[in-house]
């Protein structure tokens, strides 16, 4: 959360709380949607793919591409892994900043952290 905020601000205890327990609200919330879509199919497993159709289907659109994007380039991180252990590929890897996708839908610029 500091991150997010000037050096200089105080988060409360009570707030850091708070935060908290709507973080765990908001996944509860995204996770029983896909949950129900799981049960409908007669799956057992939640994957990626669940969360972003039920972030969709909750009206979430903005936080499900930005999970959608994520998704994928985690699974390109996977197969590159992948390939640099079978000995298959090059050195390299793939970064992703989060914040970074999610600030294109707040209407800011991606700011270099480093």
């Amino acid at each position: 959360m500091k991150d997010a905020l000037p050096p200089q601000a105080k988060i409360s205890k009570r707030a850091k709380e708070t935060i908290q327990e709507c973080a765990t609200e908001f996944v509860g919330f995204i996770t029983g949607e896909a949950s129900e879509r799981c049960r409908r199919e007669r799956r057992k497993t939640i994957n990626g793919d669940d969360i972003c159709h039920a972030m969709r289907s909750l009206g979430l659109d903005h936080y499900a591409d930005a999970m959608r994007r994520y998704l994928q380039r985690y699974r390109e991180s996977e197969e590159l892994a992948a390939a640099l252990n079978s000995g298959s590929a090059g050195a390299g890897g793939i970064q992703i900043d989060v914040r970074a996708e999610l600030s294109i839908f707040r209407g800011h610029k991606p700011q270099d952290r480093n």
